[in-house]
């Protein structure tokens, strides 16, 4: 630029620097300087509305503007003149936030000369009029894909988009910039494109394809062509892409792809679908019979066509096939269910859709019937329809046994602690009190089978190996059951284990074969066999307990009278016997599917009148090795330690006082939540454990520990309830307290309670 004019606006406010600026431009002999120099920014900007400056020097600190936001203006008015901020020393990082900001460069006053002042300038314009170039040339390419569906964009090795131009609907530059595939694209499309860009990078060889992207649930389709970029020295740098949409393209191909598909589908559906399709004309004759009849029926077409359809599939004739006609003839359509026959006799019942078909002449001409198999839907309805049944049976027991357990629990305890009162009691008191004892235990026991029944007793759960309880209960068949009845067992060596209390197992299998011995009042055989089994999906499907998976199988038969057919369905209701007055409650196989329910496990029963009775027991089978039930300890008296006793029933207060203050430990009593939190409040650094029912007035159990929690994280709690279902347990485990206690209870099972939460 040499003998050329450089016109400068100097925008600076001490009189000094300019001055100085002007002898040091005066050094410079290769250029000539036109300095026009103003103090304040408003100057500047009139200056810069009616004249053309090479460029600018600026100072940030002005009597009528400071800081960056001197820049922001004056560059803002002259976005086409390169800007050069003049900078004290402490400036620096605010004259680098303006280069930040598009300044072409900064000096510091004091520190510059002549020669390196034209220098920055010329370099200032320079950049200036490249920058603007560029500008122009995308401007040029902006305009040349203005209305192009071309959507172009560059993305570096890690594939983040670089630089966007022309964005697809529903996105823009803004929300692509910076971002990667899987922030802007579904995961499908996104991995898709990150593979076909990623061969790129590595082989450094462009490649073009169609994909498909969805954005903002709209999918179109691009012919996508992927090159890659290298800077000066031919590095692959990352990857630049134009993708043109052919959406309509695209949907046009796919309609016609889609006509030809649905023709060769209409040609194949009939014989596709696994519904029995057939067409009666209006004598009956068959005249079309897909693969689905072929499947289901098991004729064959050619064996049913011209054959009469009711001599085909029915035994015999009905009036309800005669109804069915006679509306299909008259209305156009009937449906309803059928019971019809295969080819080997087998009985099936069909959902059956009737449509009466007509000529061009809009005259009848044949009856198209579709046939769905719901055999297996209609069994499985069977059995949900009993377990609603016997659901609805269990909950109403539930509500009388947690009654019965309020009433018992006062009667046992007060059973074994008088013994301890009055040791010097006659035989005959003595006599007396074990009776009350003793059937109070067995009402008790009542209770816990109607409960197994109805919500399924959690019981003990321990690894055991059902092959030891079914030889011990073969043992005892065999010294008490009639000699007129042979036992028999068959249980492999390599039985699997399951996981259940071993207690409730032996009485579901003591229950199974005391009525298989009452079905032989004359004598016959009593059979015990276990076996492993592997479930598949299939047989699942057909029995409502059964999930896929190994199981253990027990069956009980016997070679008894058999079960009529018509009372199978009520078998494990409670309270439903065919046994005489006062030889059996009732309760014995609702007990059984209670305990096997609650062991995740299932039963079946298989009968005939005269050929005796097979019941077979499903329990998951697990891993592990068999662990054995530790004895129960005697329970060790207290040492003075603080019961909180929290129950709204009197006589359980009453005889849980009595028995806790015999051995030993002092009580506090409260009959509902809120006098037991208040009480707990009071004495907390005194109570060492609480016991509390569950169902209480005022303010339930649950509520109640979770307060207490509050008060003390450290509070021993033993809930207790006379009936607790799946939901309470898990609700009752969930908030830390695992100590549950059922009622009704005895001292001992009390104490050991205490004994275990103390320790």
């Amino acid at each position: 630029m040499a003998g050329e004019n450089i016109k400068v606006l100097l925008v600076e406010d001490n009189p000094g620097d300019v001055l100085l600026l002007q002898e040091l431009f005066k050094e410079v002999t290769t250029v000539v300087v036109e300095l026009m120099p103003v103090e304040r920014l408003y100057e500047a900007l009139n200056y810069l509305t009616n004249e053309i400056f090479d460029v600018i020097l600026l100072d940030l600190s002005l009597p009528d503007s400071q800081g960056l936001q001197t820049f922001v203006i004056a560059h803002n008015q002259a976005k086409a003149t390169p800007i050069i901020v003049l900078t004290g020393i402490d400036d620096e990082t605010l004259a680098i936030r303006a280069m930040q900001e598009g300044a072409q460069d900064y000096l510091v006053k004091g520190q510059v000369t002549g020669d390196l002042l034209v220098r920055s300038m010329r370099y200032a314009i320079e950049r200036q009029r490249a920058d603007d170039a560029l500008r122009d040339s995308e401007e040029r390419f902006r305009v040349a894909l203005k209305n192009s569906p071309i959507f172009v964009y560059n993305q570096d090795r890690d594939l983040r988009y670089t630089w966007v131009y022309n964005p697809p609907s529903g996105l823009t530059v803004e929300e692509i910039l910076g971002k990667q595939d899987l922030d802007i694209i579904p995961v499908e499309d996104a991995q898709h494109l990150i593979a076909i860009k990623r061969g790129v990078l590595t082989t450094g060889i462009g490649t073009r394809e169609e994909v498909s992207i969805t954005i903002k649930n709209i999918t179109r389709y691009y012919d996508l062509t992927i090159e890659p970029l290298r800077n000066e020295t031919q590095e692959v740098i990352g990857v630049t892409c134009a993708s043109i949409d052919i959406s309509e393209r695209q949907a046009a191909l796919r309609e016609r792809k889609l006509a030809e598909e649905k023709i060769r589908e209409q040609a194949a559906l009939l014989d596709v679908t696994t519904d029995a399709i057939c067409v009666r004309d209006l004598n009956n004759k068959i005249i079309f019979w897909n693969k689905g009849a072929e499947t289901l029926y098991g004729w064959q077409a050619k064996e049913a066509w011209g054959k009469n359809a009711s001599e085909l599939l029915y035994d015999e004739p009905s009036p309800e096939i005669e109804a069915a006609l006679l509306q299909v003839i008259s209305q156009g359509k009937w449906q309803g269910e059928l019971t019809k026959l295969t080819k080997t006799d087998q009985e099936i019942l069909v959902g059956s859709r009737w449509s009466l078909v007509y000529d061009e002449q809009g005259k009848p001409k044949s009856i198209l019937t579709v046939d769905t198999d719901i055999t297996e839907k209609k069994h499985l309805e069977a059995q949900l329809f009993r377990a609603q049944r016997l659901e609805s049976i269990g909950t109403l027991a539930s509500g009388i046994a947690h009654d019965l357990n309020n009433i018992l629990t006062p009667i046992l305890a007060g059973a074994q602690l008088l013994p301890l009162k009055f040791p010097d009691a006659d035989e005959r008191t003595r006599h007396l009190l074990e009776i009350l004892e003793i059937n109070a235990r067995r009402g008790a026991d009542l209770v816990k089978q109607v409960l197994s029944f109805a919500r399924g007793v959690e019981g003990k759960r321990i690894t055991l190996q059902l092959r030891h309880i079914i030889v011990e209960v073969a043992k005892i068949l065999k010294e008490t059951f009639p000699k007129s009845i042979e036992i028999s067992t068959d249980v492999p060596q390599n039985l699997w284990m399951v996981s259940g209390d071993s207690t409730q197992l032996h009485q579901v299998l003591m229950n199974l074969c005391v009525n298989a011995r009452d079905a032989m009042s004359n004598g016959g055989t009593l059979s015990i066999s276990a076996e492993n089994l592997l479930i598949d999906e299939n047989y699942a499907r057909m029995n409502l307990g059964a999930k896929e998976g190994p199981y253990i199988v027990i069956t009980v038969s016997d070679t008894g009278v058999g079960i009529p057919t018509e009372m199978l369905d009520r078998i494990f209701e409670p309270f439903f016997t065919t046994k005489d007055v006062g030889q059996g409650t009732g309760l014995g196989l609702s007990t059984v599917l209670g305990i096997i329910k609650s062991h995740a496990g299932f039963v079946s029963v298989y009968s005939e009148l005269g050929s005796g009775t097979s019941f077979q027991v499903y329990l998951p089978a697990v891993e592990g090795m068999e662990t054995l039930s530790p004895e129960d300890m005697p329970p060790q008296t207290g040492h003075g330690e603080l019961i909180l006793v929290v129950d709204d029933e009197v006589a359980i207060q009453e005889i849980t006082i009595t028995s806790l203050e015999a051995h030993n430990y002092k009580i506090l009593v409260a009959s509902d939540g809120i006098e037991a939190i208040a009480l707990y409040a009071k004495n907390r650094d005194t109570i060492s454990a609480v016991l509390m029912d569950i169902m209480l007035p005022s303010l339930d159990g649950l509520t109640a520990i979770r307060t207490l929690q509050k008060i003390n994280p450290q509070v021993r709690i033993i809930a207790s309830s006379g009936l607790m279902s799946d939901n309470k347990l898990s609700a009752v485990a969930a908030i830390g307290v695992n100590t549950f206690l059922s009622k009704p209870y005895t001292v001992n099972e009390l104490l050991l309670s205490l004994q275990k939460v103390l320790s």
